[in-house]
Parts: structure tokens; C-alpha cells; sequence
């Protein structure tokens, strides 16, 4: 057998081989061109005062004394810290007692130090908000009525005159369905902290789209929440619609919002992509770092995988400093970073994604030394494709997709749309030591 000649690609001979121009790496490597997507850009344009507006509709079932909860969770909602300080200015103003509690299961290392500095991450700090942090891993029962589950709530929650929850509602990361990632996901998880995602997640797909909403009416029927604040953002990441919602009104008025939610979500403009190469991933991009809505990659057993977009190798590079480690995700990209790896915090990552038992997302994948190196790498596994026909992304994360980056195959298929401006001249992915270039 004839050996392929030094600096060929395995399996890829002269004819196609020719394309890359191979005298180095780099030269493996297409330009790339920014682009810009324009999608539904409709935004509150004051937050404060429509906030101020919804908070008047559940005014009389805050008391007049006595302690009240603010649950705030762990994902990076936009203005969050500022609606939260609103929240316990408007409770206070009715002369009750605001504090705030991390609503979180197994986030932030599944810990009240961890869970507490998530928050402090996000700019919710008692300083800011004027309202103390009381973060606990304590639960208390709760009569399961006709919840197939043992419901928990934190006992600093419990123990409070009532509950305001405020938290965004989108799609969720692992499953579809009436109820998705909002307030009812919140009333369980959340507030019932790392015991009760732990009974939750041990029924896989099926607890969290099936049990959550049943255990959610048992905890609403108890009086304990008071009201719910329901965010829903648009394809930018700027809230578009804040609702706040009665007790009575979260499980009928909850799905609107999803629906909501559901179509402006940002998404990628093209279907089939050679290599995706995403900057970073993080907790406070997604619920699991790297969105399986927008990727089309869901690596849950027994669950279907989606059908769109269609993306032949995925390159992860960094891990944002709010993640605290947490690298979940991971598991759903082909290449990643030492830059990347250097930072896990195994632990922490090993724990949420024990709770959640959806072991493949946490998978480490093949550790490059550089981005560059990462990208070579990927389009090993892509096949023998002349570079000018190489279809490659870039995208700062699943969460930023306004901006992005497209080879000239995705950028000629581009250009006719109007959604679609081209925004830069072809630029080189990478800088002299072989890492992204600066977004």
C-alpha cells in the first residue's frame, strides 16, 4: 500500500488534498467574513416602570409585615439584578420584609457558598439589592397530595410569610412540552433545592416534562407563593415582555409566555455546517452551556435527536468565569481547548450533572492545545472538502447570535437574504499564537 505523503490528511489524496494547500496548519484554515442577523428586535425600553405597572396586580396578597422570599435562580437573565432590587423596593414599600434565596438544585456545586456567589455573579448582592441573601441546602416536606414525587421546599422559603419567584421563561434544554424552563420549573427545583431536583431527575425526561408540573400545582395549592415573575427575552437578549403573574394565573398563563419565548429565539442562519466553532460555553449562557436548541444536538438515551441543523464537527474553546467550573455541555461538542479544560472544576460538574443523569453531557471531548489546532482537528473529521466548499461558523455563544462569522460558501448562500448584512471584509480565524482572533 502507498503511504500518503507527509502533512496529508488521513484518508484525503492529492486531487482533494490540493485544495487545503498544506505547507502548515494554518493554511488549513478559510477566512471568514462577519455577519449580522436581524431578528424581532421588540424590547421593554423601562424596565423599572413596567415592572412597577405588573407588581401593582398582586399588591394586596403582600403583607404589610413580616418576611417575604425573592427566589432568583441561577441562569444569566438580562437586567436581572435590577429587577430583583425593584422586587424587594416594592416589597418593602408595602412595609414587609424582603430577603432573597438562590433557587437552584445542583448549581453553584450544589452548596450555599456556591449558590450564593452564582447570585453575587449576576450583581445580586445585599449591597445592591438592600435585601439580605439567606442561601441554605435546607428543606422542609410538604404533603404530596397528588404529586407522584416527594415535594421539598427551602426551609428559609417555608418559614417566610410568602414567595415571589422571578425567573425567565424559555425553552428548555432537555425536553418539550407544556411547562418548560419558567416559574413552574422553579416552584419544584428551585425552591426545592438539590433534594428535590435529585428525586425529580432520577425519572429522567419523564420527570421533568410529567412529574414537575403535578408536584408544581401541590406546591402552588399551599399559599406559599405569592406571586411569580415571569421574563421573557428576545432573540438579542433583552427582555421583551415581564409579566407578573397570581398564584392561580402561573400553570394557564405560563405557556403563552413559553410560546412566547419560543419564537424569538435566536437560531443559526443556515442549516448544514461543516464546523462549528463556538468561543465559549458556560452555565450562564444555558441551563447545559451550549444550547441544544440552537446546535440541534441533544445526547439524551432513548430521546430523539433533532433533525435541524444539521452540523458535522463542533469546537468549544472557552468556559465563561460565571460557570465557576462548570463545563457541562461539553459532552455535546467534538473538540475542545486546553484553555478550556484548564478551567473545570470537576466537582462542581460532576455533581449537577450526577443530578440531572444525563451522563453524555458532561463527556470531556478531544482536548486541543490551541483553538487553531481545535479547528484542524474538527475538519479531520469532515472528510476530504476542497477548502473554497469548507462550511464554517463562528459564534460567540447560543445565546449571541446576532453577530457572527461564515466562511465564503455560507456567505454567497447569505448575501440575497434580508435578514442577513455582511458587515466586515474576509478575516483569518486565528492570531499568531494559534488562538480566536478577537470577536
Amino acid at each position: 500500500m502507498t503511504e500518503a505523503p507527509e502533512n496529508h490528511l488521513p484518508g484525503v489524496w492529492p486531487k482533494a488534498q490540493d485544495a487545503y494547500q498544506v505547507s502548515g496548519v494554518h493554511d488549513l484554515m478559510p477566512r471568514v467574513s462577519k455577519i449580522r442577523q436581524r431578528f424581532n428586535g421588540d424590547r421593554l425600553d423601562d424596565i423599572e416602570a413596567a415592572l412597577l405597572h405588573e407588581l401593582q396586580r398582586v399588591k394586596s396578597a403582600i403583607p404589610s409585615s413580616g418576611t417575604i422570599a425573592i427566589a432568583v435562580g441561577s441562569r444569566g437573565i438580562a437586567d436581572i439584578a435590577q429587577i430583583v432590587k425593584i422586587t424587594a423596593e416594592f416589597v418593602k414599600a408595602q412595609g414587609a420584609s424582603p430577603f432573597i434565596i438562590p433557587a437552584m438544585g445542583s448549581h453553584g456545586g450544589a452548596n450555599a457558598a456556591g449558590q450564593t456567589q452564582v447570585l453575587a455573579d449576576y450583581g445580586i448582592t445585599e449591597a445592591y439589592v438592600g435585601a439580605p441573601v439567606k442561601s441554605s441546602m435546607e428543606t422542609v416536606s410538604l404533603p404530596q397530595g397528588n404529586s407522584v414525587v416527594d415535594v421539598f421546599m427551602d426551609r428559609h422559603a417555608w418559614e417566610s410569610d410568602g414567595v415571589i419567584l422571578v425567573n425567565r421563561i424559555k425553552p428548555h434544554t432537555d425536553y418539550h412540552g407544556q411547562y418548560e424552563s419558567g416559574l413552574a420549573k422553579m416552584v419544584v427545583i428551585g425552591l426545592g433545592k438539590h433534594k428535590q431536583a435529585l428525586v425529580v431527575h432520577r425519572y429522567g425526561v419523564y420527570g421533568l416534562k410529567e412529574l414537575v408540573p403535578l408536584a408544581a400545582k401541590q406546591i402552588l395549592a399551599t399559599g406559599k407563593i405569592l406571586a411569580g415573575v415571569g421574563i421573557v427575552e428576545n432573540a438579542y437578549d433583552d427582555i421583551m415582555a415581564l409579566r407578573v403573574l397570581r398564584p392561580d394565573e402561573i400553570m394557564a398563563v405560563e405557556p403563552e409566555l413559553l410560546e412566547m419565548a419560543r419564537a424569538n429565539m435566536p437560531k443559526l442562519p443556515v442549516d448544514k455546517i461543516d464546523v462549528l466553532i463556538v468561543d465559549r460555553i458556560g452555565k450562564d449562557i444555558s441551563g447545559i452551556g451550549l444550547d441544544p436548541d440552537i446546535i440541534g444536538r441533544l445526547r439524551i438515551p432513548g430521546q430523539p435527536e433533532p433533525t435541524s441543523p444539521d452540523i458535522k464537527a463542533i469546537v468549544v474553546c472557552d468556559l465563561t468565569d460565571a460557570s465557576h467550573g462548570n463545563a457541562l455541555g461539553m459532552g455535546l461538542a467534538d473538540v475542545t481547548t486546553k484553555k478550556l479544560y484548564d478551567k473545570i472544576d470537576f466537582a462542581a460538574m460532576n455533581e449537577n450533572v450526577y443530578t440531572s443523569g444525563f451522563l453524555e453531557r458532561a463527556k470531556v471531548p478531544i482536548v486541543a492545545h490551541t483553538s487553531e489546532k481545535a479547528l484542524s482537528f474538527a475538519l479531520r473529521s469532515c472528510g476530504p472538502i476542497p477548502q473554497e466548499e469548507l462550511r464554517i461558523m463562528r459564534i460567540r455563544d447560543t445565546l449571541h447570535l446576532g453577530e457572527l462569522y461564515a466562511s465564503g460558501v455560507i456567505l454567497d448562500e447569505l448575501r440575497r437574504r434580508d435578514d442577513i448584512e455582511v458587515v466586515g471584509q474576509a478575516v483569518d480565524l486565528f492570531d499568531s499564537k494559534g488562538e480566536l482572533a478577537a470577536f
